[in-house]
């Protein structure tokens, strides 16, 4: 089986976009990637049906720009939305509500386009907050994610703040701030994913090197802490900051990447949902920002941004733990990765 892989990257010194390749299921290798879309600085991505919204740059301007794929399976432009300033970090799709949601750490925003028939963005609502923490990258609000909870309300996470932020929506689809919960001071939230149960979500802590295990209450969309873990060993006393986070299909394993620690954390998860440390896959990973799990729960693919290579491991389905099958794969200065249709 042949599966798509879209990378993310800066483009600051020899990127030039976002970039494409396969993984083969059968042969258990990656393509080497391939140029897909010449765009400035597409360091988060997403895709929906023919659709591909991405984080961009032009000048001293940041935003997001809308991409259709066409019956040759090219990606058109349709449009950029852009404001002075940095661009953002985060982008996610709303399809209830054809809204589109991006994460400015800079400016600490959360803006919300409105998606047309015509494909195209305008800014429909932009959420400024304010806060700050007592570390040193937390003198102000930082907001890094911006998505959906499963039963679509939205939730932010404020890295600045140590903040996690639910939103309702009102009748013209609005964002109303519903529920704020704090983490423990210099915790950093950094990104969210949800348990397949939808009442349990697991939060990464990218300054504290933890991850929080929480319970979502859908009847009023609040969220409590039951438990925190590091993500790190605990005699481990050099720099590190947990990036990405991301939960297996089967529902077995939850895996965090250590920038600093060079590793893949594997957690396995409890018929209670709590976690449990079992593993830290160290070979061939160097500041590994983002990384994904293929549809088959088989192989995980880690972008190393220091070195600009990518790495395939192959994963047990029945412990979890990776297996190096195949690395220094090259891509330029890869900062997402995604598996797309």
């Amino acid at each position: 089986m042949l599966e798509n892989i879209f990378f993310g990257t800066y483009t600051k010194k020899i990127s030039q976009g976002i970039y494409q390749a396969t993984l083969n299921t059968d042969t258990k290798t990656i393509s080497k990637p391939e140029l897909l879309i010449a765009v400035n600085n597409p360091t988060y991505l997403t895709t929906t049906n023919n659709q591909l919204f991405t984080i961009c740059k032009q000048d001293d301007h940041g935003g997001i720009a809308s991409y259709s794929k066409d019956t040759t399976q090219l990606y058109t432009l349709n449009n950029k939305v852009l404001q002075a300033g940095a661009p953002p970090c985060y982008v996610s799709f709303d399809k209830q509500r054809n809204l589109v949601y991006t994460a400015n750490y800079h400016t600490a925003e959360v803006l919300i386009y409105q998606l047309h028939p015509n494909n195209t963005l305008t800014l429909h609502q932009s959420i400024s907050h304010s806060g700050s923490g007592p570390r040193p990258e937390q003198q102000s609000s930082h907001l890094h994610y911006a998505d959906l909870t499963p039963d679509n309300r939205l939730v932010a996470l404020d890295l600045g703040a140590d903040q996690l932020l639910t939103y309702n929506f009102d009748n013209n689809q609005k964002a109303l701030l519903n529920n704020v919960l704090t983490f423990p001071a210099g915790f950093g939230p950094r990104h969210l994913v949800f348990h397949p149960n939808q009442q349990i979500a697991y939060v990464v802590g990218e300054l504290s090197s933890q991850v929080a295990t929480l319970k979502y209450n859908p009847q009023n969309g609040s969220f409590s802490i039951l438990d925190i873990q590091t993500t790190i060993p605990n005699e481990y006393h050099d720099f590190n900051g947990a990036a990405a986070i991301k939960i297996s299909h089967n529902q077995q394993h939850l895996y965090i990447s250590n920038r600093g620690f060079n590793s893949i954390a594997c957690f396995k998860i409890e018929s209670d949902a709590s976690l449990q440390l079992i593993h830290q896959t160290t070979t061939s990973i160097d500041f590994p920002r983002d990384f994904a799990l293929d549809a088959t729960d088989q192989f995980l693919v880690v972008a190393n941004q220091n070195d600009n290579t990518i790495s395939l491991f192959e994963r047990n389905p029945v412990s979890g733990k990776l297996t190096l099958i195949q690395d220094n794969i090259h891509l330029p200065e890869g900062v997402c990765v995604k598996f797309v249709n």
